[in-house]
C-alpha cells in the first residue's frame, strides 16, 4: 500500500499541514452526509459491528473533521468494539493503550533502550583514546564527547510505546486510548498535545508529528470527571444500553445460530432485567455471552429453570442473582410473550 493511501482514504492531512481537510475517496463529499453515514453503517455491519445512527454520525464527523472521539457510557456497551470495528473496516492496525492509575509517558509514549546505550558507552570507553587523538585542548575534547552524547539520544535507541507507534505508523492506524478515566489528571494533561495536533514532544529529539494522523478513540466509564481541556479537543459520543430492536440486530449478527424466536425472548428478558435495581445491569457483552450459552445448551425457548441455572452469565454479583430470583417467573413469562 502506498504511504499516502491511508491518508486519502480517511480524508486527513499530515499534522504539519494547514487548510481544509482533504476529501476522502471512501466518503467523497459529493455523495452527501446522509449517503456517507449509510456507507459507514454498511461497512461496520460487514465488519460485524451493528451501530446506531448516532454512532455512524460520530464516526463520519470524526473522519471528516480529523478529530478524536471521546466515547462514554456504561461498561460492555461496545465502546472498545467500535475501535476494533473501525480498524477492520479501514484495514488499519489497531494500537491500544490501556489506561490505569500511575500510567506515565514511559509506558504510553516511549522509553530509552538503556541497555543498548550502556553497551555503546562501553564501546566508546574502549575507543576513547582514538576519539581524543589530535584534540587540541579541553574545549575540543569536550566538543567531541558531546557529539557522541547526541548519538545516544536518537531514534535508534528509542523504544516506541502505543502513542508513538500510532504516530509512526507508515500507513496510518486506529489508536484506542481505553478507559482514560482510570488514568491520573497529569496523564490526561500530557495527552492534550497529542489530541490537538497529533504530535508529541520528546525533550532530546524535539517535536514528532504524525506521518499519517491516526483515527483516535478514547473511552471512559465515567469513574471520574474528565477535564474540560480534553473534552474540548474531542467529539463526544455517549453509547447507552441499546433498545430492544437494536439489541436483537446485534444478537442476530453476533450469534447467528440463535433462532429468531429465542432471540426475541432473550432480548425481552434482558430488557426487563435492566429495569430492576441491580449493582450491575447486564450489558450487550453479557447478552451475547448468554445467547452463546443458550445455543450450546440447545435451548429453543426460555423457562424458569433454564434461566435460573444460567443467570450467572448475565449477572456478576450473587446479591443481584438472589434479588432477581423472586422475579424470574414474571420476567420469563413476559419474555415469552415477545415470541
Amino acid at each position: 500500500m502506498h504511504p499516502e493511501s491511508g491518508l486519502i482514504r480517511l480524508g486527513f492531512q499530515r499534522a504539519h499541514e494547514k487548510g481544509p481537510v482533504v476529501p476522502t475517496n471512501k466518503l467523497p463529499p459529493e455523495i452527501g452526509a446522509r449517503a456517507a453515514i449509510e456507507d459507514i453503517k454498511a461497512g461496520f455491519d460487514a465488519a460485524g459491528y451493528v451501530c446506531s445512527e448516532a454512532i455512524a454520525t460520530a464516526v463520519f464527523l470524526a473522519v471528516r473533521l480529523g478529530k478524536p472521539v471521546l466515547i462514554e457510557g456504561p461498561p460492555g456497551v461496545g465502546k472498545t468494539e467500535l475501535a476494533r470495528a473501525t480498524s477492520t473496516w479501514l484495514e488499519k492496525p489497531l494500537i491500544r493503550l490501556q489506561c490505569y492509575e500511575g500510567l506515565d509517558e514511559a509506558k504510553a509514549l516511549y522509553e530509552w533502550k538503556y541497555g543498548k546505550q550502556l553497551l555503546y558507552t562501553q564501546v566508546l570507553k574502549d575507543k576513547l583514546g582514538d576519539l581524543m587523538e589530535g584534540a587540541k585542548g579541553l574545549k575540543e575534547s569536550i566538543a567531541r564527547l558531546h557529539e557522541f552524547d547526541d548519538t545516544f539520544f536518537n531514534e535508534e535507541f528509542l523504544e516506541p510505546r502505543p502513542l508513538l507507534k500510532a504516530l509512526w505508523a507508515k500507513d496510518g492506524a486506529v489508536l484506542l486510548i481505553d478507559e482514560i478515566d482510570k488514568s491520573d489528571q497529569e496523564f490526561e494533561a500530557f495527552l492534550l498535545e497529542m489530541l490537538q495536533d497529533y504530535q508529541i514532544s520528546i525533550p532530546e529529539l524535539g517535536t514528532i508529528s504524525a506521518r499519517i494522523p491516526p483515527v483516535c478513540f478514547l473511552t471512559s466509564n465515567n469513574t471520574r470527571e474528565l477535564g474540560d481541556a480534553l473534552k474540548r479537543r474531542c467529539l463526544h459520543l455517549y453509547i447507552p444500553y441499546p433498545d430492544a430492536a437494536l439489541e436483537r440486530r446485534i444478537i442476530e449478527r453476533r450469534v447467528p445460530e440463535l433462532c429468531a424466536e429465542l432471540n426475541r425472548e432473550l432480548v425481552a428478558f434482558v430488557q426487563g432485567l435492566r429495569a430492576i435495581d441491580l449493582k450491575k445491569v447486564p450489558a450487550i457483552s453479557e447478552t451475547i455471552d448468554w445467547a452463546r450459552a443458550l445455543v450450546l445448551l440447545h435451548a429453543n425457548t426460555l423457562d424458569v429453570e433454564l434461566v435460573r441455572t444460567t443467570l450467572n452469565v448475565l449477572l456478576k454479583f450473587q446479591d443481584d442473582i438472589e434479588n432477581v430470583d423472586g422475579e424470574l417467573y414474571a420476567l420469563t413469562s413476559a419474555a415469552r410473550k415477545a415470541r
